[in-house]
C-alpha cells in the first residue's frame, strides 16, 4: 500500500465566503483506492456481445473528511473494469479544495470540486469522482444532527421493497440462477431480476420462463438486457415478453438513446427502466424529459454523489415517474426511502464485506437503520484491500 500526505493551507477564499454562520471547519481528507474481488467472474449481455470481458473485481475509491470539531464522514465512488486508477488519481488532485471550508455547504462545494476539473468535462470520471467527497459531506451533515440520511432527507417511508440482481448473471446455469433465486425468496427478498440480451433469443425466453414459473405468477420479476438490443429486437422481444407480467424491462437499447426508449415505453403494457449508466443530471434530463422510461435508475457514484441524485429525483417526481436506484444499497436505501412514490431498491451482496454493519431485509423490504448518517464504516478487510492513500 502507497501513502502519501500533503499539508495544505486554508484557501484566502474559503475564508471570504463562509460567514459568522459557519461553525465548523474540513481540517482533513482522506482518500483511497481498494478492489473488491468477487467470488466469480461474472458476466452479462455485453460480455456475451464481446463489448467486454468478464467482471473480476471492483475498483473503489473512499473519501473520509474530518472537521475541527471532531466529526467524520465516509462516501465511496466505485469503478467496474477500467477507470479506478484515474478516479483516485483526480481524488488526489482536487481534495485540497475542501480545507477550510464549511462542510454545511455541499452544494456550494459540489460546484467548486467540478469547476475545479472542468476542463475534463462534467460528466464521466470527473463526477464520479466527486461523487465520493460528496457523499461524506452528506453523511457527516446526518451524523452532526444525529440522524440516519433518510430522516434528514425527508423520508417518506422507514423500508423499502427489494429485489436481487445479483444471483441472475448469463454466466451462471440456469438451474445456479433458480438455486439462488430460491434462496433470496427465503431470505425475505421482495423481488428477482435476471440478464438477458444473449445472441440467441430464444435461450433468453427459455430462461425467463423457467424463473417466472419458478416465482410464480404474482412475484416481481424484472429482465436485463444491458443496452444490447438494437430498435427491431428490442420491440420484438418487448412484445414477446410481454406474457410474463414483468415489473419491467431494463436497458433495451443505448442508454443515450432518447428517442428508442420512449417509443418502446408507449408501445409496451411493460414498463421501460434505464439510466444507470448516465454521469450527469443533463444526461438522465434527456430520457426524463421525453418519458423515455417508467423507471429512473440513477447510480448516486455515477451521477456525482447524492446532491446531483436528489436532483435528478426531483425531475423524475414531477414527471410522475417511478425510482429504481442502481447498485450500492448501503447509500441508495436513504436516497429511496425519501423518493415520494414507492421505489424499489437493488441488492447485491458484493460489498458487505467491506463494511463493519449489515443491513436487514425482511418481509421483502430492506430496513432503514436507525444509526447516524449513512450507518457505515469501514472493515478491517476493506483497509487490507487498500492499495493507495493519500492524507491532506
Amino acid at each position: 500500500m502507497t501513502a502519501q500526505k500533503t499539508t495544505v493551507v486554508a484557501p484566502q477564499l474559503a475564508r471570504q465566503i463562509v460567514g459568522e454562520a459557519t461553525t465548523d471547519r474540513i481540517s482533513g481528507v482522506k482518500v483511497s483506492l481498494a478492489y473488491l474481488p468477487l467470488a466469480a467472474p461474472i458476466s452479462d449481455a455485453k460480455v456475451f456481445a464481446g463489448r467486454q470481458k468478464p467482471l473480476t473485481e471492483i475498483a473503489f475509491i473512499f473519501a473520509e473528511i474530518t472537521t475541527e470539531a471532531g466529526y467524520e464522514g465516509i462516501g465511496f465512488g466505485y469503478s467496474k473494469r477500467a477507470g479506478g486508477p484515474g478516479m483516485y488519481a483526480h481524488a488526489v488532485e482536487i481534495a485540497g479544495e475542501l480545507i477550510g471550508e464549511d462542510p454545511n455547504d455541499i452544494g456550494r462545494l459540489w460546484n467548486k470540486l467540478v469547476w475545479a476539473g472542468a476542463s475534463m468535462g462534467r460528466s464521466g470520471l470527473t463526477t464520479q469522482t466527486i461523487a465520493a467527497f460528496d457523499i461524506a459531506l452528506w453523511d457527516l451533515k446526518a451524523k452532526r444532527a444525529q440522524l440516519p440520511l433518510a430522516k434528514l432527507l425527508g423520508a417518506h417511508r422507514d423500508s423499502v421493497q427489494v429485489y436481487n440482481t445479483s444471483g441472475g448473471y448469463l454466466s451462471m446455469e440456469l438451474d445456479q440462477v433458480l438455486e439462488n433465486i430460491d434462496e433470496s425468496v427465503a431470505n425475505g427478498i421482495g423481488g428477482i431480476k435476471i440478464k438477458v440480451g444473449q445472441p440467441d433469443t430464444v435461450t433468453d425466453l427459455k430462461r425467463v420462463a423457467a424463473v417466472r414459473e419458478r416465482l410464480g405468477d404474482g412475484f416481481p420479476f424484472m429482465v436485463d438486457a444491458n443496452q444490447q438490443w438494437d430498435r427491431a429486437t428490442a420491440a420484438r422481444m418487448g412484445r414477446v415478453l410481454e406474457q410474463f407480467n414483468l415489473t419491467w424491462i431494463e436497458e433495451p437499447l443505448d442508454c443515450y438513446d432518447a428517442e428508442g426508449h420512449a417509443a418502446l415505453a408507449a408501445s409496451l403494457d411493460t414498463p421501460i427502466a434505464t439510466g444507470e449508466m448516465l454521469t450527469s443530471v443533463a444526461e438522465h434530463w434527456n430520457l426524463i424529459d421525453v418519458h423515455a422510461s417508467d423507471f429512473v435508475q440513477p447510480d448516486a457514484p455515477r451521477v456525482g454523489g447524492i446532491t446531483p441524485f436528489l436532483q435528478i429525483a426531483s425531475l423524475a417526481s414531477h414527471k410522475g415517474l417511478s425510482l429504481a436506484p442502481h447498485f450500492a444499497m448501503e447509500i441508495h436505501l436513504h436516497l429511496a426511502a425519501a423518493y415520494p412514490t414507492e421505489p424499489w431498491l437493488e441488492h447485491f451482496e458484493w460489498l458487505e464485506p467491506m463494511f463493519n454493519e449489515k443491513l436487514e431485509v425482511r418481509n421483502g423490504r430492506m430496513i432503514v437503520p436507525n444509526r447516524p448518517g449513512l450507518g457505515f464504516s469501514l472493515s478491517e478487510q476493506t483497509r487490507a484491500w487498500t492499495t493507495e492513500t493519500h492524507t491532506i
